[in-house]
Parts: C-alpha cells; sequence; structure tokens
C-alpha cells in the first residue's frame, strides 16, 4: 500500500554524533549536581562539628563559672569572684581555636540568692582575622546559660 522509502547512507550521516552530544550534556549536569551535593553535605558537616565544638566549650566555661561560685570547701562566693573569660586548656584538641566569655548575674527572692552565669563560646577556623566575610572563614558560637541558687 505504502511504498518503501529505502534511505540512503548519505542521508542518515550525523544523527550518531547528535544522540552522542545529548547523552554527554546530560552526563555532564548529572556530574555537576553530584559534586554540588558532595559539596553541600562537606560543608554541614564541618558546620556540625564546629557547633558541638562551641557547644561544649560553653558548658565548659558554665560548669568553670559554677566552680569558682561554689567552691569545694563548701562556702558561697559573689559573681565578682568569677572570672569574665575561660581559657581552655592547651593541650587539649576538643578546644582549639575557641574562645568563651561569661557573665555571672545575681537576684535576691526572699533569703534566697538566685545566680545567673551565661556562657558564650566562639569557635573558628580558616582565615577569620579582619574580615568575617572571608569565604575560608567558618565561626561558629554558641550559648548557655545556668541557673544556681545559693544562701
Amino acid at each position: 500500500m505504502f511504498p518503501k522509502l529505502k534511505l540512503t547512507q548519505h542521508s542518515q550521516q550525523g544523527s550518531a554524533l547528535i544522540i552522542g552530544v545529548f547523552v554527554l550534556t546530560v552526563m555532564f549536569l548529572l556530574a555537576a549536581s553530584l559534586i554540588r551535593i558532595v559539596g553541600d553535605a562537606d560543608e554541614s558537616v564541618n558546620m556540625e562539628v564546629w557547633g558541638t565544638r562551641a557547644l561544649f566549650s560553653a558548658n565548659s566555661g558554665a560548669d568553670a563559672a559554677l566552680a569558682e561560685l561554689f567552691p569545694v570547701d563548701g562556702t558561697v562566693a559573689t559573681c565578682t569572684s568569677v572570672s569574665s573569660t575561660w581559657t581552655p586548656p592547651n593541650n587539649n584538641v576538643g578546644f582549639h581555636n575557641c574562645s568563651v566569655t561569661i557573665s555571672c548575674n545575681t537576684a535576691n527572692v526572699g533569703s534566697v540568692v538566685q545566680y545567673r552565669i551565661n556562657s558564650l563560646a566562639v569557635c573558628e577556623t580558616g582565615n577569620c582575622a579582619g574580615n568575617s566575610d572571608s569565604s575560608t572563614c567558618l565561626r561558629v558560637s554558641r550559648q548557655v546559660e545556668v541557673e544556681a541558687r545559693g544562701n
């Protein structure tokens, strides 16, 4: 009914080239997407690690302030005896490049003295000197607040 069209070899040239270019383009887009996903995952792991370091540094600063406020001998000190900063030990890798600032406030409720200790830890890595907008700077801060009662 319909005549068969016989295509010559000359009319079929170039179709494999177009398919090949299309496949290469799709593969390039997939590879670029995977590279971006892996980079984002790496950055989120770094933020999580440095955030955990900052949180534990803030907790340690609050613990040190509580130890100064309530010494082992059973006496109760005042907020003036609490240091405004806590310096992590140098030989401990977990506190590397972290600084802790501590504040202490008191409030009298009847005959009870309430203490509020605020510990702010900032941990940083990379080129954070001067310009914090640097692409190699990673700065994370965590804050812990502790309340305690004394006589």
